[in-house]
């Protein structure tokens, strides 16, 4: 899997705003600060395609972004980061709502790429995120970020501790580092294999 081509497409503040395609959708899912941004602009070789930002909190929207246009294609979905203590109660459960309703209705949604910090425990926040994705049946794999921010003799033993978190197997944690270039493989593995399973379902 390869990808050539990757272009922003819209944002949506609502649900009743989402993209209705009959193209598969793929999302990236995170806390505030957790790399969503740094990872889509890795796995698309393009470091301006997804605004990054020190200031957490600053996806507000679900971002589409259409990936290889013509062939192998698909949408991916950047959605709000979650945990941002610096918003009001009613811009938090504005997020949630949309969140929700992304993952229980999309019914283009193929996957979610489940982004958490390997250097920490998963959060409440990250267990609220799980759940919504359980409830609502939806396959994930966990990408374990800045995974250059430990030795590389640690990056086994903490996906080991996410996998035991979440009770998913270790094969199931991905480590990656938008800084030092490592991880993209695997994560454009997985989504050759996303696409072929949902070529075969339809």
């Amino acid at each position: 899997m390869q990808i050539k081509r990757a272009s922003y497409v819209k944002g949506a503040a609502t649900y009743a705003q989402c993209i209705v395609s009959d193209l598969p959708q793929i999302a990236v899912a995170g806390k505030s600060n957790v790399g969503k941004s740094s990872f889509i602009n890795y796995l698309v070789n393009d470091g301006k395609l997804a605004r990054t930002s020190k200031l957490p909190g600053r996806t507000r929207l679900i971002n589409y972004f259409l990936i290889n246009e013509g062939a192998e294609e698909f949408l991916l979905a950047d959605l709000p980061g979650y945990g941002f203590a610096k918003v009001s109660d009613a811009e938090k459960l504005k997020w949630a709502d949309l969140l929700e309703k992304y993952l229980a209705n999309e019914s283009k949604l193929s996957h979610v790429f489940f982004l958490v910090d390997i250097r920490h425990e998963p959060t409440r926040d990250d267990a609220t995120m799980y759940n919504y994705m359980f409830a609502s049946n939806v396959p994930f794999t966990i990408v374990a970020t800045k995974a250059d921010k430990i030795s590389k003799s640690q990056v086994k033993n903490r996906c080991r501790a996410i996998a035991n978190f979440f009770k998913v197997g270790a094969d199931n944690v991905l480590p990656v580092s938008s800084t030092d270039k490592t991880g993209k493989e695997a994560v454009l593995a997985k989504i050759e294999q996303i696409l072929t399973n949902t070529q075969l379902d339809k």
